[in-house]
């Protein structure tokens, strides 16, 4: 790199050279760590399995804001299909490259830089304290099972008696430019992995065997012809998509004996995961196929009903891009499923989402300097401090 960083660009630069892959951190929470405990914050790293999670706190009183975020990257992919090393990162017309760039080290970058500004300018004001508590959940298990990160330190928090009023998370939420949405809510999501057994045999001789394929056709049909609900304000409508069908031997002779399915709802709150569960059961019942129908539960729908964090976060990004961003529910999931059952209003903003995942992943880096400007803005308007920490808050 040849270009000179700006604080953000520098920090999130440092972070993509780690490489990260979920769930090993690879030193990213380390170097975040020295920074936030040279502010002054008490930092605690939590382990669970093989997962590590940094939670660090600073102030004593009023309302918890957190920001959180996490470390770990999916993998990079063909290597030869990069423009640059993913885990080196290298600046292309303004803008950053590197697996992580968008998702989410960039977004981790401004909240570090964003917090240090604001408590150097505390400083200057000779004001030790911001009105209001500051702290940070950082994790290298989202991209991944998500069992052993953030849920978890949720359930310690919850288990000390210290609870997160307010939560900024940095995840990508935005489409065709900085500002244009932040995720107010999440929708929830069920997967099923269903098996239809049928019996093998020789394809010249049908009448001896059941093809699972030809039982599957009529159900799948059906199955995705369901309309499951006509979503809401917030949400829009459940969607039902099959991700894979394996069926067959490799030989072209050969009834199977077997097909194996893999579909995911994205539900809205107007339907839950048990109502969902009977309906696919209520069908397979009916069409008399011989199946096995397992699910698996990622997290359920939430929107955050308060609005004090929302209008904050709207409002400071009006004021800095001249922007009024769109309030969203869509997309995959966030590690808010964990924050906002636990009693926080969880607000999502970060850069934009188009290369997240993908093959020469990238940020602008104005984007990221921005960015870091509006989480500025939501710290110094101080607004939270006016604000009593919901019923059953901790003290730390």
């Amino acid at each position: 790199m040849t270009q000179a960083l700006s604080k953000t660009g520098n920090l999130a630069a440092e972070l993509i050279r780690r490489p990260s892959v979920t769930p090993d951190d690879a030193g990213c929470q380390e170097l975040l760590r020295g920074r936030l405990e040279a502010l002054g914050f008490a930092c605690e790293t939590m382990r669970f399995g093989a997962v590590t999670n940094l939670w660090a706190t600073l102030g004593y009183s009023g309302p918890l804001f957190v920001f959180a975020g996490h470390t770990d990257v999916v993998p990079p992919g063909p290597l030869a299909q990069w423009r640059s090393d993913p885990f080196t990162p290298t600046i292309h017309d303004g803008r950053l490259y590197g697996r992580g760039a968008a998702d989410m080290k960039g977004g981790v970058a401004a909240m570090i830089t964003a917090t240090e500004a604001f408590l150097s300018q505390c400083k200057d004001e000779d004001k030790t304290t911001p009105g209001f508590r500051i702290g940070f959940l950082i994790t290298s298990d989202e991209e991944a099972e998500a069992v052993d990160g953030t849920a978890k330190v949720i359930d310690e928090l919850t288990r000390r008696g210290e609870h997160i009023d307010y939560c900024l998370i940095g995840e990508p939420s935005c489409v065709e430019r900085l500002g244009d949405t932040i995720k107010i809510g999440r929708r929830g999501s069920i997967n099923g992995a269903l098996t239809i057994r049928g019996s093998q045999g020789h394809i010249a001789y049908p009448q001896l065997s059941v093809n699972p394929i030809h039982e599957a056709l009529p159900l799948l049909n059906e199955l995705i012809g369901i309309e499951w609900d006509q979503g809401n304000a917030a949400f829009p409508p459940t969607s039902l998509q099959i991700s894979n069908i394996k069926a067959g031997t490799g030989a072209e002779n050969v009834i199977p004996g077997t097909l194996q399915l893999r579909f995911n709802l994205r539900y809205s709150t107007e339907i839950d995961a048990g109502q969902i569960r009977a309906r696919v059961g209520e069908l397979l019942e009916r069409s008399g196929v011989d199946h096995e129908l397992r699910w698996h539960e990622s997290g359920r729908p939430f929107l955050s009903e308060s609005t004090v964090l929302r209008g904050l976060v709207t409002d400071c990004i009006e004021q800095e891009l001249g922007l009024r961003p769109g309030h969203s529910t869509s997309g995959g999931t966030s590690d808010g499923r964990f924050i906002a059952p636990a009693g926080a209003e969880v607000v999502e903003f970060g850069p934009c989402n188009e290369s997240i995942h993908q093959i020469n992943e990238n940020v602008a880096l104005a984007d990221l300097d921005a960015l870091s400007r509006i989480y500025q803005r939501v710290l110094r308007r101080r607004l939270l401090a006016n604000f009593a920490p919901r019923k059953g808050g901790g003290r730390r």
